[in-house]
């Protein structure tokens, strides 16, 4: 892990790619049954992942995201389109694609029968890797988990697991790494460490992906996001794009007396009143200014008291972009 920049810049200069992973036009269809037809999984999906960034790949349950993230790590087979990782095609150069990327999966699966140090030796050996080339004391030592290092894994806790997953998949140093919901069940404390060890190997060099239900995890920690939904890529943009594209805002109004009912302030937005006695007034900013509701207020003949504006974030992009979208 010490030297997790040497592995890839070694291999940028394999790849003929500017992109970490690039995805062109793939599509994956299950085969049906007798009970049920055939399931297309992805529907001919475009994704191109910077080099050096940390990727946000969210979508709803059956989006999409465990079949694209399987097809690249080679679990399963593409029934269209084009993926390389670092520059090397999944087809031509599998083996290189491969040795370029690792994944750390939702599912908690270890070896129960070998120690932390037994199983990264023979992950390093799996993928490859010279002994004398090996870290796996270093990459243990990095994780948190060096006086764990033989201990049985089942006396391990399950965020002692989650991070020994994640060691497993940095042993052959690859340049991507693949992280599929890595703190799905753990606890605030163990989510902050995991989060400090994500940024950590980004600092190293590191592109990583980063699939995760918890959309305020992808905001703090992600520069890039992708929204997956029902097969397709509904965006792919920097963060701050996403979120300033949302044609959506909320004024907060404090009225000096409180209101009974709501009052009407035309059809260009709409207007409640929460629980904590304020007037929330949602609205878009291409169609309506703040100076137009706050007339439309002051003819209501309410008097503010005080008034703020709450922006949009990352969960109002995706309920738009998802939910939103299937009405």
């Amino acid at each position: 892990m010490a030297d997790g920049q040497d592995a890839p810049k070694a291999q940028a200069s394999a790849g003929n790619s500017d992109w970490a992973i690039e995805v062109r036009g793939l599509k994956k269809t299950y085969a049906g049954t007798k009970k049920s037809p055939p399931k297309e999984a992805l529907k001919g999906v475009d994704l191109l992942v910077p080099r050096g960034s940390i990727f946000g790949l969210l979508g709803p349950n059956g989006a999409g995201k465990s079949t694209l993230i399987n097809i690249l790590a080679g679990l399963v087979n593409k029934t269209e389109g084009t993926a390389s990782i670092w520059g090397f095609d999944i087809d031509k150069n599998p083996r290189m694609a491969r040795a370029s990327i690792g994944v750390v999966p939702q599912e908690i699966s270890a070896d129960v029968f070998f120690t932390p140090l037994e199983g990264l030796e023979i992950q390093a050996g799996l993928y490859g890797v010279p002994k004398a080339e090996r870290r796996s004391m270093e990459i243990l030592k990095r994780l948190g988990l060096e006086d764990k290092a033989d201990a049985y894994v089942r006396m391990l806790s399950g965020g002692m697991k989650r991070r020994l997953l994640v060691a497993k998949a940095m042993v052959h140093s690859p340049p991507v790494l693949i992280l599929d919901e890595p703190t799905a069940g753990v606890d605030i404390e163990l989510r902050k460490q995991m989060w400090e060890q994500v940024l950590e190997l980004h600092e190293q060099g590191v592109t990583v992906i980063l699939t995760t239900h918890y959309l305020e995890e992808a905001q703090e920690l992600c520069d890039t996001i992708a929204i997956i939904h029902q097969g397709n890529v509904v965006t792919s943009q920097p963060k701050h794009e996403l979120i300033a594209s949302l044609d959506q805002k909320m004024l907060m109004i404090v009225p000096e007396e409180p209101l009974e009912t709501v009052p009407a302030l035309g059809d260009l937005c709409g207007a409640e009143i929460r629980e904590d006695g304020a007037l929330y007034v949602s609205y878009k900013p291409s169609q309506t200014r703040v100076a137009d509701i706050l007339n439309a207020i002051n003819a209501a003949g309410i008097h503010v008291k005080d008034l703020s504006t709450v922006e949009a974030d990352l969960e109002d992009v995706f309920m738009q972009m998802t939910y939103g979208s299937d009405g």
